[in-house]
């Protein structure tokens, strides 16, 4: 029986060991495995975390055996709202609760075997690490790629900071779940943009799946097409700027939108002639978050500009200007052409506000029924141009092509890429944090702080509130605040924001790779020998937020020559949901969470490990089920009987047995490279079911068989190992097993034989033997007598492979 005991026994043995340590040896092939380290919470391990973790612990337990040197590292990413705001409760300063925090965690992790290499922790609120998250920054801003702006922003008022539209997708902060309000502010940003086609280019570089793929091309969002100007009637200097994805639809542009934060409002101010009207509904807009004004289903709102309209360019037309909240500042120019006739909300708009609605596509087929006084007609990517005079009956397909080069030719505007993607909003008005390593003096400017200065601690505050308005908490600390200049030695300020909580994930793979280096972010041999990560595991919900910043800040480090590598990551997986007994998502609302720590204590560490990873596709949501956590246990406790059916040489069945041990290691092997972890462990369960059958097991057999399901229940296999292998642990001594391919083909065959009728035995044969070899050898099997006790035989019937029948 699997008693859990044995789970501390190896668990003290192994942490108070180098067995897990990645090896100074760069001699030997490399494997770097990648999980997305943890908030150190107060709740600690929850099932969700095993689940990431073990999918690429069994695979660096894999690798070891497989003789590669493995850097399977882990660490604590401990800035961040949730722990400040248990100090504002409590009183108690982060540092304190982030150091119990992560003390809890490490023992979990303990708790459930995984082979991480504990030598390298990382915090990314410590000094020593922060001080290089720091030299980042300034990098970046050295280089024009962090700059400080005052823009729009995305604020939660739960929380009191600014989020960028990673973390308030939906209208909603990520972290509170509360709703998000626009915010004018002077905040830091990151140039993320810049390196957009970047971005985009290495997604064709690395072995991520489909979905990570398209996701993050999605969030970036690439359009191709066409920044127009329609002149101004008030002012034939100056003009509107729209950017535009279909400029072949021009001659239907019948009005133009702008947000209600556009410069033009105030530039022209003395020509609006409902200038109160506007400035009101531009009021009403700033309580709306991004979410609502952007979203299609909705109630459509706008106010005309009156005093003001544009020209359209192809055609001369005057077109009247509206102000609509749907039209957001930051997205291309902040104003858009409106087509309604072939876009569902420009259509609402119009019929709202009686404007008119101008064809300029038709069906290819000429038979097709379209009515615009019904419905816009939106299929509009394979039609033909009408109403569109020099691009009349031209394929749509053509006709932006054709507008582009009149749109160049007469210097009305230029063929042009664009974004969905915004530059990353990169200020906390919070406390726990790292510093923003810049000073502000009113005759330099901005100044970087020194780096022979890093790093810029935070000051010991006992007060953690966050101020009014979005200010930050260090706002208030005057000692640690005020300060001089480097540049002029004058009196100066230090910038009080933090840094978001991606700014320390961005990077932490590198840092693993030298963690105690003071000198550099890490040693360039280094990074040369590990990088890239080889195997990056972690969760869907960070591929539009996490993964692009880290790509982002790996891309610039690249640029600079602090890396050896463009991408990060290699090859990237995400496991997913492991869902509450009700099969919806586990909440403590729900009430329906699982305490890893409940399983461990009643069941054992390698029961968790086995039935987490036979739960079902490691990608996909599946529900828990307390049947299948006692039949991972009844499972392991077959294995642990395993060694009394223990034999030197097989009495029967050699051939066959070999060629099962063969099969299995093929499978397992093939199964965890392929993450197919569930149907690896339903082969370890046949393996067994048929040992008990055969009644007996070869060492030789048996030792292969423990190798391969070390990585999945270490404990189990470490203590059946030292029974009967030796004390030494496994990844020292034993390397992977291969399978014999010429062992796997079936020589023989067996079939039962029947009489009249009714199976009385079987026999076994060569595959290759004739009905004739067959007949002889059913006829020759002692047990024959027995069943026709001297009666005559009038006929045999043989059907190879299958059975013999003999009639008496």
């Amino acid at each position: 029986m699997y008693d859990k005991i044995i789970d501390k026994k190896w668990q003290d043995k192994w942490y108070n060991s180098d067995v897990f340590y990645a090896l100074d040896d760069k001699t030997k092939p490399k494997f770097y495995g990648l999980v997305e380290f943890p908030y150190p919470s107060g709740v600690g391990l929850h099932i969700g975390h095993v689940k990431a973790y073990i999918g690429l612990d069994v695979i660096s337990r894999m690798k070891r055996l497989q003789g590669y040197n493995v850097l399977f590292p882990i660490g604590f990413d401990a800035f961040g709202l949730p722990t400040e705001n248990y100090a504002i409760q409590t009183g108690i300063h982060p540092r304190v609760v982030t150091d119990k925090n992560i003390e809890k965690f490490t023992e979990q992790l303990k708790l459930t075997g995984f082979s991480f290499d504990l030598s390298r922790v990382i915090d990314t609120t410590s000094p020593d690490y922060y001080k290089w998250t720091q030299w980042i920054f300034l990098q970046l801003y050295k280089k024009g790629l962090a700059y400080k702006d005052t823009t729009e922003v995305n604020y939660c008022n739960n929380c009191k900071v600014v989020l960028s539209n990673e973390e308030s997708q939906g209208g909603k902060c990520d972290r509170c779940g509360g709703e998000v309000v626009q915010m004018e502010k002077d905040v830091w940003m990151l140039k993320i943009t810049e390196y957009a086609e970047k971005l985009l280019d290495g997604l064709n570089k690395v072995d991520y799946p489909e979905r990570v793929k398209l996701q993050q091309e999605n969030w970036i969002g690439k359009s191709t097409g066409a920044e127009v100007n329609f002149k101004l009637d008030i002012c034939e200097e100056d003009s509107l700027k729209v950017y535009t994805t279909r400029p072949d639809t021009m001659f239907g542009v019948t009005f133009m939108v702008i947000a209600p934060e556009h410069p033009l409002i105030q530039k022209y101010a003395d020509k609006i002639s409902n200038l109160d009207e506007i400035n009101e509904y531009k009021t009403n807009a700033k309580k709306k978050t991004e979410f609502e004004r952007v979203q299609l289903a909705k109630e459509k709102t706008g106010v005309r500009l009156k005093g003001i309209n544009c020209i359209n360019p192809v055609n001369g037309k005057i077109v009247p200007i509206w102000v609509a909240d749907y039209v957001m500042m930051g997205y291309g120019t902040g104003a858009i052409m409106a087509v309604p006739a072939h876009d569902t909300r420009d259509y609402e708009f119009a019929k709202k506000f009686g404007i008119d609605i101008v064809q300029v596509i038709k069906p290819i087929d000429e038979n097709a029924n379209v009515d615009i006084n019904v419905e816009p007609y939106t299929d509009i990517y394979s039609g033909k141009m009408i109403n569109s005079d020099f691009l009349n009956e031209m394929p749509v397909k053509v006709a932006i092509e054709e507008m582009i080069v009149r749109v160049e030719k007469e210097n009305i505007g230029q063929s042009k890429t664009n974004y969905f993607m915004k530059d990353w909003a990169f200020a906390r008005q919070r406390y726990w944090g790292e510093p923003v390593p810049i000073i502000k003096c009113e005759k330099c400017g901005l100044v970087p702080v020194p780096e022979n200065e890093l790093p810029l601690k935070l000051p010991d505050l006992t007060d953690f509130k966050p101020g009014q308005n979005g200010e930050s908490p260090l706002a208030t600390a005057e000692e640690w605040k005020n300060t001089t200049c480097p540049c002029c030695g004058n009196h100066a300020v230090r910038e009080t924001d933090t840094m978001p909580q991606w700014a320390g994930s961005s990077w932490y793979f590198l840092r693993y790779i030298d963690p105690k280096n003071d000198a550099c972010l890490a040693n360039m041999d280094e990074l040369k020998y590990w990088l890239p990560v080889d195997w990056y595991n972690g969760g869907m919900e960070h591929v539009t937020r996490h993964l692009i910043y880290s790509r982002f800040w790996h891309h610039f480090l690249y640029d600079i020559g602090v890396v050896p590598t463009e991408e990060p990551y290699a090859k990237r997986s995400a496991q997913g949901l492991i869902l509450g007994v009700d099969g919806e998502k586990m909440s403590k609302s729900r009430g329906n969470v699982i305490d890893p720590k409940d399983i461990i204590d009643e069941y054992g560490s390698d029961t968790l490990r086995t039935y987490i990873l036979f739960i079902g596709e490691y990608d996909e949501s599946a529900p828990w089920n307390e049947n299948g956590v006692k039949g991972a246990k009844k499972f392991l406790d077959r294995v642990m009987r395993m060694d009394t059916m223990l034999v030197n040489n097989y009495n029967k069945s050699k051939s066959e047995m070999d060629m099962e041990i063969n099969k299995l290691i093929k499978k397992v092997s093939s199964d965890y490279e392929n993450m197919k972890f569930n149907t690896a462990i339903a082969a370890f369960m046949t393996y067994t079911n048929m040992v008990y059958k055969v009644g007996e097991i070869s060492k030789e057999d048996f030792k292969r068989f423990l190798v391969l399901l070390q990585p999945v229940a270490p404990h189990v296999v470490q203590e059946l190992w030292s029974k009967h292998f030796g004390d030494k642990f496994i990844e020292l001594e034993e390397t992977w097993p291969k399978y014999d391919e010429s062992k796997m083909v079936q020589n023989t065959v067996e079939v039962p034989v029947q009489i009249n009728g009714v199976v009385r035995y079987r026999i076994s044969y060569d595959v290759n033997s004739t009905k004739e070899e067959i007949e002889a050898i059913a006829l020759k099997d002692e047990k024959l007598e027995q069943y026709t006790n001297g009666k005559q035989i009038k006929k045999i019937i043989v059907v190879p492979g299958r059975i013999v029948n003999i009639v008496v």
